[in-house]
């Protein structure tokens, strides 16, 4: 038996790899990456590493075995195709006759085009007859906190989302969940709504980047043609510009709110705040 994770390499990936080897025997845990140098550093933990591609489904024969618990981690290429990716693995596992298959999907209440791509994949998942569960990721803090050159630049948080909160946590609660999960029992068929324990508003957010900086930094609610603009003339294609907005929309919403408590019950603790998410990315 072994715990796979796909896209094993990401950001999410990482955290997760890191977080099983506190718990099982390293030789227990197969990471899939799209190249053998992109696994060395975890190879040479004693992690497993299998090399495959979501856009080239042979790749993925053999990855699985029977009584595998598979962790599919949505793929990154947002417009390419990414149901399509991902009933690759979906159709590998089933293959395999895996014990369980849990995806990282995005909030329930989402309606946001972003959230398309992952409907489609549980649609896929649950016609599959696999023993499943959904993660479904609420947004995460580096979303924002990995972005604040321009913010601290032009003292100013832009956004569409109007008084819009946002129930964020850090990649490391999300990954949290999902080691509990692979890890424990009884989580068959079963959906998760995840998010952090406390949602925040942009103008929140705004007044703790002023607090920790010592600068005086503003939030700026514009509207959504207003923000495509921005991330344009910044260089971000039109189409994933236009995403975004639409998110910034979602949030206006409330559809960014999660509050199950599902994340914090999952992992046994509190979840981080978005204020510790700032500090770690000031210093760093």
């Amino acid at each position: 038996m072994s715990i796979v994770v796909t896209g094993a390499n990401g950001h999410l990936g990482r955290h997760v790899i890191e977080q099983l080897l506190e718990r099982v025997p390293a030789d227990q845990v197969t990471a899939v990456v799209r190249s053998a140098e992109k696994g060395a550093d975890l190879a040479a933990k004693g992690v497993k590493i299998a090399v495959a591609d979501y856009n080239t489904p042979e790749t993925f024969d053999g990855v699985f075995a029977a009584g595998d618990k598979v962790l599919l981690i949505s793929g990154s290429e947002v417009g390419n195709d990414r149901p399509g990716q991902h009933k690759v693995v979906i159709d590998a596992a089933e293959a395999a006759g895996v014990a369980l298959l849990a995806y990282t999907s995005a909030p329930g209440t989402l309606s946001a085009a972003l959230a398309d791509d992952h409907r489609a994949t549980e649609k896929t998942l649950l016609a599959s007859g696999l023993p499943y569960v959904l993660l479904r990721n609420g947004w995460y803090h580096e979303n924002y906190t990995e972005q604040l050159a321009p913010v601290l630049e032009h003292n100013a948080v832009v956004a569409a989302a109007g008084e819009g909160r946002v129930s964020s946590a850090s990649r490391a609660d999300y990954a949290a969940a999902a080691v509990a999960v692979l890890t424990g029992e009884g989580h068959e068929n079963r959906t998760y709504e995840l998010g952090g324990d406390t949602a925040w508003s942009f103008a929140e957010y705004a007044a703790e980047l002023s607090k920790q900086t010592g600068k005086e930094i503003a939030y700026n609610s514009v509207p959504g043609e207003v923000l495509v603009g921005i991330l344009t003339g910044a260089g971000l294609p039109e189409p994933f510009a236009a995403i975004l907005a639409g998110v910034d929309a979602s949030i206006a919403k409330g559809e960014l709110v999660v509050d199950s408590g599902d994340l914090s019950r999952l992992t046994g603790r509190p979840t981080t705040p978005i204020a510790d998410a700032i500090a770690a990315a000031l210093k760093g």
